[in-house]
């Protein structure tokens, strides 16, 4: 049986993207690859490959995050390189630590046995920087990507998502929606 790539992570509501997603109109000229509507998320934990019967225990254990959290905002404020201005890979939208979002994290991962030693860095990677091209233009042709927003939208569950690596790039499939 082949193994599910696991990871619980937040999907944002069609408006949101939407917004977040036409920002590529701003600079048509950075090579880069933009995330789909349905693969924008905030992950909250990598869990990797996992069996069946691991993926339906971690579903249970979500169920019981979701009835000690309960729905809260997210901000998102800025829009920028990363994870590196100087050596930039992607393009983020960068999101505000509140406390809501933080203990959902650190929930999420507690109930899961992880202990990372990763600090939580909240963003979603709007798009993927195409190396090659961005090296060959010279330094003042590619477009500074230092944006103020103000977006908003209620987080009302968590999603328990299966990876799968595609040539055309991920996939991400919901394998199960816990609501807060």
């Amino acid at each position: 049986m082949k193994p599910h790539r696991v990871f619980i992570a937040i999907n944002l509501p069609d408006g949101a993207k939407e917004k977040l997603l036409a920002y590529k109109n701003k600079w048509p000229e950075v090579p880069a690859k933009w995330t789909t509507p349905e693969n924008l998320h905030i992950t909250l934990a990598f869990l990797g490959n996992t069996s069946n019967q691991e993926l339906a225990e971690v579903c249970e254990l979500m169920q019981q995050v979701g009835e000690r959290c309960k729905p809260f905002s997210v901000d998102i404020q800025h829009i920028t390189y990363g994870p590196d201005a100087r050596r930039p890979r992607m393009i983020w939208a960068l999101i505000e630590k509140s406390p809501e979002l933080l203990n959902l994290q650190k929930d999420v991962e507690k109930t899961l046995g992880q202990g990372s030693d990763k600090k939580f860095f909240p963003h979603l990677t709007l798009a993927r920087l195409k190396a090659f091209e961005l090296q060959r233009m010279e330094w003042e042709e590619i477009p500074q990507i230092n944006e103020e927003i103000s977006l908003s939208f209620t987080v009302s569950s968590i999603e328990v998502m299966e990876s799968e690596l595609k040539r055309s790039g991920p996939r991400y499939t919901i394998c199960q929606s816990v609501l807060l």
